[in-house]
C-alpha cells in the first residue's frame, strides 16, 4: 500500500512503543544540552565585534558568547575578534576598529544584584560613522538570563539590518532516547529546553499556534493517533481530533481560529478544517488518493497540501474553504512536507532525488524557481523562522538524528546536536515573548 502520510512515512525515526504518557505542567530543564556547530560562509556579511561582557564569568550564562552565536547563525554577520578589556563605558577608538575591518562594535557588563537578578548594560556603536546606535540597560531574573542575551542579539540584529531578529523565539521538537519520546520546547538555538510531554509511545507533528501559547501535536498514547492541543505554560490540553481511523498532521490557521488536520474517518486520507476547540468540522478534499500534510498560506486564503492524486506525491494548493486544487511542484516525482514562509514569498519542502535521497528544497512562489539547499540524504520537516530568513529542519549525520538550520541561500548551516538522543520534527515558533 502506498503510504507517504506523515504518520506512516518510513523515514520517521519514531516507532510504536508501550507504556503511558505524562503531560508535564511544571516544566523542567532537559538533561541533554545542544552543541551548535556553524559551517559555511555567507555571500555578504556585516563585520561586527562583540566584546566579552565584563564579569559575565560570574553569571550563569556567557552572555556575549550567546549573542555572537546568534548573530553568526543568522548568516548575515562576520564576527571580528575583540579584546576583553572593553565594557559599555569605554570610548572606542573608531579608527582602530576600522583598521580591524569592523563595521560595528558591542560591549557590556553583567552585574549580579542583591535580590538575585542580573543587571545587563551594553552599547552598540557604528564604527564606520563613529556614532552610538544602542545604549541599553535591563534587569532580569536569573532564569531569564539566556533569554535576555537572545534579546540583545535581536536588538543588534534589528539595528544593523532593519529587520526584526528571531533569537528570542522558541522551537519545539521531539526527542527519542532510551525508548522514551519527549516533546520539548526550547530557545531558538536549542538550548534552555523544557519538556512539555513525555511518553513511551510516539509523539509527532508538533505545530505552534500563531500566538505561541499552544502546541498541537499527535500522540499515540491511546493506541491510535489522536490530535491534541496543549497550553505550553500550564500543560493543560484537549483532544481535538480522535475520530475513527487516523487523526494526524495538525496545522493552525494564521489567525489561530482554525486547525487543518488529516483524517481517515470516512475511509480515505483527506484534509479537514475545524475550529480551534475541535468544533465545526468541514471536509476540504474529495479527490481519490491520499491527501495530507496541510500548510496554510501566510494570508490564510490558501492551503497547501500533499496528494498522490496524480500518481506520485506532489504539493498542491487550494482555497482555504476547499474546492479545486492546483499542482505546485513539478520537479521530481516525490515532493512532500510543504512549509510556507511567514512573508508569503517561499515554500520549503522535501524532495526525493535519485533513489532514497530526501533533500530540502526552496521554491520562490512568485517565479516558481526551485533551489536545492542541502546535499544530505535524509532531510525532513522544514519550518521557517518567523522573519522568514532561516529554516530549521531535521536530518541525519554520523548515524544520528539531529536538527539543522540553514539560510535561504543554503550557504550558512548550523547543526544542533544534543548528546545521547535522536531529535526530529522541529517547528519554529512565532514572535510571542
Amino acid at each position: 500500500m502506498r503510504r507517504f502520510d506523515k504518520l506512516m512515512d518510513r523515514r520517521l525515526f519514531l516507532q510504536r512503543g508501550l507504556g503511558g504518557c505524562a503531560v508535564l505542567a511544571t516544566a523542567f530543564p532537559a538533561a541533554a544540552q545542544f552543541r551548535v556547530e556553524i559551517s559555511g560562509i555567507g555571500a555578504a556579511q556585516v563585520p561586527v565585534a562583540i566584546a566579552r561582557f565584563r564579569d559575565e564569568d560570574k553569571a550563569l550564562h556567557p552572555v556575549s558568547q550567546i549573542v555572537r552565536a546568534d548573530l553568526e547563525r543568522s548568516g548575515l554577520f562576520k564576527l571580528v575578534s575583540a579584546p576583553d578589556n572593553l565594557d559599555e563605558n569605554a570610548r572606542p577608538v573608531f579608527a582602530e576598529w576600522r583598521s580591524r575591518n569592523a563595521d560595528a562594535l558591542a560591549a557590556g557588563t553583567v552585574t549580579r544584584l542583591a535580590d538575585g537578578r542580573y543587571d545587563l548594560r551594553y552599547r552598540l556603536w557604528d564604527v564606520v560613522k563613529g556614532t552610538e546606535l544602542i545604549a541599553q540597560s535591563l534587569a532580569v531574573p536569573k532564569d531569564d538570563l539566556r533569554l535576555a542575551a537572545h534579546r540583545i542579539a535581536d536588538d543588534i540584529y534589528q539595528k544593523l539590518t532593519g529587520e526584526r531578529g528571531i533569537f528570542s523565539t522558541r522551537i519545539a521538537y521531539v526527542s527519542k532516547g532510551a525508548g522514551r519520546y519527549t516533546l520539548f520546547v526550547a530557545d531558538a538555538d536549542g538550548e534552555g529546553s523544557r519538556s512539555a510531554l513525555g511518553s513511551a509511545q510516539p509523539i509527532i507533528s508538533p505545530a505552534w499556534s500563531p500566538e505561541g501559547n499552544e502546541l498541537a501535536y499527535v500522540s499515540f498514547e491511546t493506541g491510535k493517533p489522536v490530535v491534541y492541543v496543549q497550553d505550553v505554560l500550564n500543560g493543560r490540553r484537549r483532544a481535538v481530533a480522535e475520530f475513527r481511523g487516523s487523526n494526524s498532521a495538525p496545522a493552525f490557521s494564521p489567525d489561530g481560529s482554525q486547525l487543518a488536520v488529516t483524517l481517515t474517518k470516512d475511509g480515505n486520507s483527506e484534509i479537514y478544517a475545524m475550529g480551534r476547540q475541535g468544533d465545526n468540522l468541514r471536509r476540504l478534499t474529495t479527490a481519490p488518493g491520499i491527501d495530507t500534510e496541510a500548510a496554510w498560506s501566510s494570508d490564510g486564503r490558501s492551503i497547501y497540501f500533499v496528494s498522490d492524486r496524480g500518481g506520485g506525491p506532489q504539493v498542491y494548493r487550494m482555497g482555504a474553504s476547499g474546492g479545486n486544487a492546483e499542482r505546485v511542484t513539478f520537479s521530481g516525482n516525490y515532493n512532500i512536507s510543504p512549509a510556507l514562509s511567514p512573508d508569503g514569498r517561499y515554500m520549503a519542502y522535501i524532495s526525493r532525488n535519485g533513489g532514497n535521497q530526501f533533500r530540502l528544497q526552496l521554491m520562490d512562489l512568485n517565479s516558481g524557481t526551485v533551489t536545492a539547499l542541502t546535499d544530505t540524504n535524509d532531510d525532513e520537516s522544514p519550518s521557517f523562522a518567523p522573519n522568514s530568513r532561516l529554516i530549521i529542519y531535521a536530518s541525519r549525520a554520523g548515524g544520528r538524528d539531529l536538527l539543522m538550520t540553514t539560510t535561504l541561500d543554503g550557504l550558512i548551516k548550523a547543526r544542533l546536536s544534543p548528546p545521547q538522543a535522536d531529535v526530529r520534527e522541529p517547528v519554529w515558533g512565532p514572535y510571542s515573548r
